[in-house]
């Protein structure tokens, strides 16, 4: 059986935040088996080249909430900000869990020209998502992330942490805040 895996995202409105998280039985699954919202009433200011500052806090305290031991963990945003591996979210995320859960990145746009990220179409879509990962090779964490559901460029799941975050969406009865 497949290890589970985390989809995380977090929304701001001013100094609070939201922060989301769906864990699914594996990657190619189209519905979770936990839902978590987290609703943080201060956050840090943003800062330039320290967002993960900001949103670290976030993650950690809603991935507190699962009760499951994860495969990995998806991020919304980049693990490695450069070619030289400057650490991202993910990567400050990855070392703050002693390297012991893999992190990818997917982000929908291109971040310095992101070259070293690698990039991957989904659907009929044209625009590449950019993967990124610390703890499981590149071009393995962009295949999962090209076999994950859904028929479009952004993945079922990925697509469920964000309107839960953004409160579209509310938590399946068990989960929740």
């Amino acid at each position: 059986m497949p290890a589970p895996v985390a989809y995380t995202d977090v929304q701001y409105a001013g100094d609070a935040a939201t922060a989301a998280c769906v864990v699914a039985a594996g990657w190619r699954e189209a519905q979770p088996i936990e839902e978590h919202v987290v609703d943080i009433p201060s956050v840090s200011p943003y800062r330039p080249g320290a967002f993960y500052e900001r949103e670290l806090p976030c993650l950690l305290a809603v991935l507190a909430r699962v009760t499951v031991q994860l495969g990995a963990i998806v991020v919304d945003g980049y693990v490695d900000l450069d070619e030289q591996g400057t650490p991202g979210l993910g990567a400050h995320l990855h070392a703050r869990l002693e390297g012991k859960v893999p992190v990818i990145g997917v982000a929908k746009t291109s971040f310095r020209g992101a070259a070293w990220a690698k990039q991957v179409l989904r659907g009929t879509s044209l625009s590449p998502l950019f993967v990124t990962a610390r703890g499981i090779e590149v071009a393995e964490a962009a295949r999962l992330v090209r076999e994950m559901h859904g028929p479009h460029r952004m993945p079922t799941l990925l697509t469920h942490v964000d309107q839960l975050a953004r409160g579209i969406v509310r938590p399946r009865r068990g989960y929740g805040r």
